[in-house]
């Protein structure tokens, strides 16, 4: 396997910064809708997969996924282009790193997730359809491959569906009533590390584009995976972009 194609293949999109309505009024800790700014950053166009993190653990020498080579998950080196899953926060972090990336923030997943839509409660509009992503009413009994679904707004795919998503931020189901209004970091400690989006075990309301949700960060599940942010490398990268 040539690990250096690998290491660069995760296809970045640069999302353009702007302004938000983070979360919602309706119940939980989604509670306030809350305005927030987000700089421009790039993000992972699919999760991160089983290939990609395969090539990984080969040239860092780092463990495999929980459910390596488990068919019923579709983990393992026959499947490599669906997403990976049973890595828990830690692993995802240091793939991020190894990559020369990280992991979104809470803010920064949420406004990718709503690709450009206001007040809608799913990344493609305002209902969840099984044509629409990879959650248990889809009855397909697992991940598929990532790409599987139509890209949101910003030309993003699995924002709803598929695994859940790790990001940076610490939990707080409070931390929406003192939350900084320009790219929040999370909360500066706590227990849990926030999860995003829902998966093929999720039910609908879980992909709420608002949703949260929060795992201990040595935690693997068969449900969660994660795709990857970075900064921009120079003001000048939103202008070549024409954004």
């Amino acid at each position: 396997m040539n690990t250096t194609s690998n290491r660069s293949s995760g296809e970045l999109v640069l999302i353009p910064g702007g302004e938000f309505l983070m979360g919602s009024d309706s119940e939980g800790d989604h509670c306030p809708a809350h305005s927030v700014h987000v700089d421009s950053f790039y993000m992972d166009r699919y999760q991160v997969t089983n290939a990609q993190y395969l090539a990984f653990c080969q040239a860092t020498g780092h463990r495999l996924p929980e459910f390596w080579a488990m068919s019923g998950f579709r983990c393992g080196s026959d499947y490599p282009n669906h997403p990976v899953i049973g890595v828990n926060w830690y692993d995802a972090t240091l793939y991020a790193e190894w990559c020369g990336k990280r992991l979104p923030t809470e803010a920064e997943w949420e406004y990718a997730a709503r690709g450009g839509l206001v007040g809608m409660d799913f990344p493609n509009g305002d209902s969840l359809q099984p044509s629409d992503g990879n959650y248990n009413r889809s009855a397909k009994g697992g991940p598929v491959a990532v790409g599987s679904y139509p890209a949101n707004g910003f030309g993003l795919h699995d924002m709803q569906g598929n695994v859940l998503e790790w990001v940076s931020d610490f939990y707080d189901a409070a931390y929406y009533s003192s939350s900084p209004s320009a790219n929040p970091q999370g909360p500066e400690y706590g227990k849990f590390r926030v999860i995003r989006g829902g998966g093929w075990h999720s039910g609908a309301s879980c992909n709420r584009v608002y949703y949260r949700n929060a795992l201990p960060p040595n935690w693997v599940d068969f449900n969660v995976g994660f795709r990857c942010a970075k900064d921009l490398e120079s003001p000048n990268d939103s202008d070549a972009a024409g954004l």
